[in-house]
């Protein structure tokens, strides 16, 4: 039988029927970052992906958990070291990225991740002026709304630079100038929002995405996003999940990108700004919850955007950790063993792949809020 056909064959998820448990979350972050270097070494990873996969995705990482772990070494390096020597591979490769378009301004483009991780790492003021320039392509009639490749995953990069510049007046200024013209931007294309065509929901390139992304970088837009909001609750299944877009098709994928777990994550996130939405908001997310536990054990490798990670990201403990058991370094070797498996074709990647299973075990052992990196964490 060919790979293909294997792949085909797999069930999306298995049983969740095993007691409780739970694992070690230090131990496990650092056995998932060992992985990283060893399997994925600054020098292996080819160049492209932005926040999303490839050595920008993982830089990002080591940046987040240096803040977290200032002390910790891997391989003999603090942090931080790992985190420039990623991103010095991917600056090598500047020349070759295209830079951002109106078919790419979001978390995936090259050019104005660097810019906000460098402007973010290095407090660079000028950095933060050049990705704030980007506001004028970005609000381009021609640009798409969603967080991957469009003007929501721009407002996440401006949050992360801002979050640096919180005690220099002038140059927040200047983000949240650049942020209020791409938010109206947004709020001035009709609805609903359509990603290649297609009405999305979900978090990747849809609607719950676009609002968390407004929300998160303007709360005062929250009165004018209810409407919005409200049509998005109507459509939860029966079954506690989301259709991937509308009109509604087969209710099939629980995860991050399409599914409950990313409209659960991003409700969780952006629920205090909706007071007189709150009670329908917690029943879609107990809900969804309930929908994740019974169908979130993916056969996809653990990753944050269609894996098991991201779906434990969407629950409460104990359920989160139990979840997490299921993505260590034993666990997938032995899925993989079973033929239970689908690979990641970016297994070193932030979202794809083993970094983003390391933040998760990091939001465990830290009891962080339940938030994904380069999503709805700022």
């Amino acid at each position: 039988m060919s790979s293909s056909a294997q792949v085909k064959a797999l069930p999306r998820y298995f049983r969740n029927d095993q007691p409780l448990t739970k694992r070690d979350a230090i131990k496990q972050l650092s056995a998932s970052l060992d992985r990283l270097i060893n399997s994925y070494p600054p020098d292996k990873i080819p160049p492209g992906g932005g926040l999303y996969y490839g050595p920008i995705s993982v830089s990002f990482l080591f940046f987040r958990l240096q803040q977290l772990y200032p002390e910790m070494l891997v391989g003999e390096h603090p942090l931080g070291t790992w985190s420039a020597a990623y991103l010095e591979l991917a600056q090598k490769s500047m020349k070759e990225y295209p830079g951002p378009s109106t078919s790419k301004c979001g978390i995936s483009d090259d050019i104005m991740c660097l810019l906000a991780l460098g402007a973010a790492s290095a407090k660079d003021a000028d950095m933060a002026k050049s990705l704030c320039d980007y506001a004028a392509i970005a609000s381009d009639d021609e640009a798409g709304n969603e967080w991957l490749y469009g003007r929501g995953g721009y407002l996440y990069l401006l949050r992360l630079v801002r979050a640096s510049f919180e005690d220099d007046e002038e140059t927040t200024i200047m983000i949240d100038d650049a942020a209020d013209e791409v938010i109206e931007a947004i709020m001035d294309s009709p609805r609903p929002w359509k990603w290649h065509g297609k009405a999305y929901l979900g978090a990747v390139h849809g609607t719950i995405g676009i609002i968390t992304q407004i929300i998160l970088t303007d709360p005062g837009m929250a009165p004018k996003l209810e409407a919005d909001l409200g049509a998005l609750l109507s459509y939860q299944y029966e079954s506690g999940n989301w259709p991937s877009s509308i009109p509604p098709g087969k209710d099939r994928l629980v995860q991050f990108c399409h599914g409950a777990p990313g409209v659960v994550a991003s409700l969780q996130s952006i629920r205090q700004y909706f007071p007189k939405l709150q009670e329908r908001m917690d029943r879609a997310i107990k809900k969804g919850q309930e929908c994740i536990l019974e169908r979130g054990l993916l056969t996809k490798e653990p990753c944050l955007c269609h894996g098991i990670s991201g779906n434990a990201l969407a629950l409460d403990d104990p359920h989160f950790e139990h979840f997490l058991t299921f993505t260590t370094g034993h666990e997938i070797k032995q899925m993989e063993k079973e033929g239970m498996m689908e690979r990641s074709d970016d297994p070193s990647a932030l979202w794809c792949g083993e970094a983003g299973r390391a933040w998760t075990w990091a939001v465990a052992d830290k009891h962080l809020e339940k938030r994904f990196l380069g999503y709805n964490d700022i």
